[in-house]
């Protein structure tokens, strides 16, 4: 499995709408992908509910694990920076936390 270490630089971090646009990203994937924080057990990040438990925050690392390395990209971009950039790296439809209002 391929592995990505990940620290969160968004404004919410993983919380209600982003999880969703975090959740449907890995739901994109074949296998199996995973989430976790630093040293922690890992959740199913197909899963809205298990990844909602985990309370990511910003400044928190995440580790995404999982065989389908383009969707690892991705759900790194979404969490990252990088997923800011303007390119929309993160969801296959284009959209990327900045573009989710959280009201």
């Amino acid at each position: 499995m391929a592995e990505r270490r990940v620290k969160v630089t968004t404004e919410v971090g993983i919380q209600a709408r982003p999880a969703t646009v975090f959740v449907e990203t890995a739901a994109q994937s074949a296998g199996e992908v995973f989430i976790a924080k630093t040293d922690g057990e890992r959740h199913d990040a197909k899963s809205i509910l298990q990844v909602l438990v985990l309370d990511v925050r910003p400044g928190d690392e995440i580790v995404l694990t999982g065989d389908d390395e383009d969707v690892l990209d991705r759900l790194a971009a979404l969490v990252s920076a990088s997923g800011t950039t303007g390119e929309h790296a993160g969801a296959e439809d284009g959209r990327d936390f900045a573009d989710i209002d959280e009201r």
